[in-house]
């Protein structure tokens, strides 16, 4: 009984409030007969309470009501109306907007050439962010709030995160950096009136206390060596990086010398996922299994000793396969450098897989197609980005307490971590 009175009251109250009120009005004044009816109903109400709220504001800014006869202490005065639709949560709303005759006022409900009032743009920067193509994007907009959204209205919203884009890409960075990863994506984009391949080299680093950061992303239309990377670690440097600990990388040509030269105790890994894929070329499908399971032997082994074992053991296993064996031998240096660490750090430092994940976000933008500039690409990387970094925000990488217990226990990588940690 005591539920049932309770709800009644609340029913009584809900219909005694000011929205039931306006409902009220709006039925017995419209009389709609179905959701399409409403929504019209509303478009209108919606126009009428811009043009309000733009009067008043008129008011505030000259100094008196419209109705105001007495004495003013401005000569400005009221200058009429000029037609404006904007698009919003309803569609499109043409309203009358007051003007005043100094041209000196400047609406804030719907600031001067502004059109939109929904919030559209940055639902545009968020589905645009999310790999939608504009034709997608448009037809969402369509679909959802009744009006269409060109791709060129598309691309001038998007076009306004450049300057963010390039402040982000020149923007100050960590003293110290633990693990740094390279990787490479080609995207197609028209330049003199063809369409090119170009490498999108993104770099990706773990500070110390396992946060993870894009460090920022450089595209080059041609192949590049020692000078170029020099360049790009340069660039950090200036950025404010003073150190990095480890690299991980895929054999990218001249990375490891321009790494190197700029800083001198970085230790270079190739990562060994893409080793084990180099050297399957040489295997036929039927020993894959066979082949990759005595790899893990090797790389997985528990110390130095018992990796140089199992490797001596797969060159004879796999003999028949010279070029296979090759590739292996030929980077030996990248295995046997892991077993100076602890199976933490080895597991952080032996693969590229982090950045090759953010790479597999980012194909999820460049797949749409080719892109008209290097800005269109920068710009979609960008947005995909800042998604990112929203869901790796206060998250450190897994097991990332074990990682730094494992790196302490070198005297030499520990001092140049102290070094920083004391400046903080």
């Amino acid at each position: 009984m005591g539920t049932i009175t309770m709800a009644s009251k609340r029913q009584k109250e809900k219909a005694n409030s000011a929205s039931a009120k306006i409902a009220k009005a709006i039925l017995e004044e419209y009389q709609p007969e179905n959701t399409s009816d409403m929504t019209s109903a509303l478009k209108d109400i919606f126009g009428s309470m811009f043009e309000a709220m733009l009067q008043g504001e008129l008011d505030d800014h000259l100094g008196y009501a419209s109705n105001d006869h007495g004495k003013k202490e401005t000569t400005n005065r009221r200058n009429g109306y000029s037609s404006k639709k904007i698009n919003t949560s309803f569609g499109d709303v043409e309203i009358e907007v007051p003007r005043d005759r100094y041209s000196e006022f400047e609406p804030k409900v719907v600031p001067k050439h502004e059109s939109d009032v929904t919030g559209i743009e940055d639902k545009v920067l968020s589905m645009y962010a999310k790999g939608m193509s504009q034709r997608d994007i448009s037809s969402t907009i369509e679909d959802i709030y009744g009006f269409k959204l060109s791709h060129e209205s598309i691309s001038k919203i998007t076009d306004r995160v450049l300057d963010e884009a390039n402040e982000w890409q020149n923007r100050p960075l960590k003293k110290i950096y633990a693990f740094v990863f390279v990787d490479c994506l080609y995207v197609s984009i028209r330049k003199e009136n063809e369409v090119r391949n170009c490498a999108v080299y993104v770099v990706l680093g773990y500070d110390l206390d396992g946060m993870k950061d894009i460090l920022g992303i450089w595209i080059s239309d041609a192949a590049e060596g020692k000078h170029y990377w020099m360049q790009v670690f340069d660039e950090l440097k200036a950025r404010g990086v003073e150190d990095i600990l480890f690299i991980s990388m895929d054999g990218v040509s001249g990375l490891e010398a321009g790494a190197k030269f700029i800083f001198k105790d970085i230790v270079v890994q190739r990562c060994i996922v893409h080793l084990v894929r180099n050297s399957v070329k040489y295997i036929p499908t039927k020993d894959y299994k066979a082949f990759t399971s005595a790899l893990k032997k090797i790389y997985g082994a528990s110390n130095l000793k018992n990796a140089e074992a199992e490797f001596e053991k797969f060159k004879q296993t796999w003999s028949k396969y010279p070029g296979a064996i090759d590739v292996w031998v030929r980077n030996w240096a990248h295995v046997e450098q892991l077993f100076n660490y602890g199976s933490a750090v080895r597991k952080a430092m032996y693969t590229t897989n982090a950045v090759e994940s953010v790479n597999s976000s980012f194909r999820k933008m460049t797949k749409k197609g080719s892109f008209p500039n290097e800005n269109a690409v920068l710009k979609a990387l960008y947005l995909r980005t800042k998604e990112l970094m929203k869901k790796w925000e206060y998250r450190p990488v897994s097991n990332w307490a074990m990682v730094r217990n494992q790196l302490a226990m070198d005297e030499k990588i520990q001092n140049r971590i102290l070094a920083y940690e004391n400046q903080q």
